[in-house]
């Protein structure tokens, strides 16, 4: 009764996190990703550009960058203005300026497994290509559905829209200053190679480490993990070569081979086919009416 009662005065006063419910407005930007992909290094990265002076970590980056799902939905709508926002949400067509970042699905996979060991989702012994085939199926402790679910229902509907940036974790970190130079420019931040580099620096997989040992207390996304388990791992491209077994690399070209070849990933196999959703894209596309829905100015 108790429990019911707190809840009803939260959610009176706004005082839950929105999630896929907040409100969104036409000057919002968004920073969307599938989880384990990279939004959280794109977040810091985003901060320390826009927000030099406010020292960005994990203390404060709710604040700069909010996320729907670990802020109040009272704070949130009293954020200044642009927001930009994180999320993982598949797609929205509230969201009217989006950066999508986007990685391989190989790689998240082996992220994601870890990721769910530290926060104790599953053993850590685990087996590891089990792990796979639930991520394929869509069996993963977040609502934010498949790989190629969550990743379709943005190429899709925005690829070659001027208020979409589709952003690969691997150009990231193989070509960061010009990757952001991209980003800088699609956010309408004014940006020299000085200050991208220093924004690039401040971000590193190393700092964030740094940070991560001192604060990971006060982040909501590390707050009760393990703690002898790091969130910041090795950053790294292409680890699936050497961790992911033939069979689960094979199983997950097999299910989105396809949407990977159009993305720009190169297969390790030839046993991928090409999925409905691809040869019907208009049932993942929303009328110019559905887009103008739910947004306010």
């Amino acid at each position: 009764m108790i429990r019911f009662l707190v809840r009803g005065v939260k959610q009176a006063f706004g005082l839950n996190p929105p999630g896929r419910n907040l409100i969104v407005y036409r000057d919002d930007v968004f920073i969307v990703s599938y989880p384990k992909s990279g939004n959280t290094w794109t977040r810091f990265l985003i901060a320390n550009l826009v927000y030099p002076e406010k020292n960005p970590d994990f203390s404060n980056i709710n604040d700069l960058l909010p996320d729907p799902e670990a802020v109040s939905k009272r704070d949130l709508e009293r954020a200044v203005r642009p927001r930009f926002l994180k999320s993982h949400q598949y797609f929205d067509p509230r969201f009217q300026k989006v950066i999508y970042i986007v990685r391989d699905p190989r790689d998240v996979v082996l992220s994601e497994y870890h990721f769910d060991v530290k926060r104790r989702a599953i053993a850590e012994d685990y087996p590891l290509p089990q792990f796979v085939s639930r991520f394929v199926r869509g069996e993963v402790n977040h609502p934010n559905g498949t790989w190629g679910e969550n990743a379709a229902t943005w190429f899709y509907t925005r690829r070659g829209d001027t208020r979409f940036l589709l952003v690969k974790y691997e150009d990231l970190q193989s070509r960061a200053l010009e990757e952001m130079g991209k980003i800088a420019s699609f956010l309408g931040v004014p940006a020299d190679r000085e200050r991208v580099a220093f924004a690039i620096e401040q971000s590193s997989a190393e700092r964030m480490r740094e940070l991560e040992k001192k604060q990971a207390h006060l982040w909501s996304s590390t707050r009760e993990t393990r703690k002898d388990k790091p969130f910041v791992r090795s950053a790294k491209v292409g680890g699936w070569k050497a961790e992911l077994p033939a069979a689960s690399v094979a199983e997950i070209e097999s299910a989105w081979g396809g949407l990977m070849r159009e993305i720009g990933y190169e297969l390790a196999t030839g046993n991928w086919s090409m999925p409905g959703w691809q040869e019907d894209r208009a049932a993942v596309t929303c009328s110019p009416e559905a887009n103008k829905a739910g947004t306010r100015r």
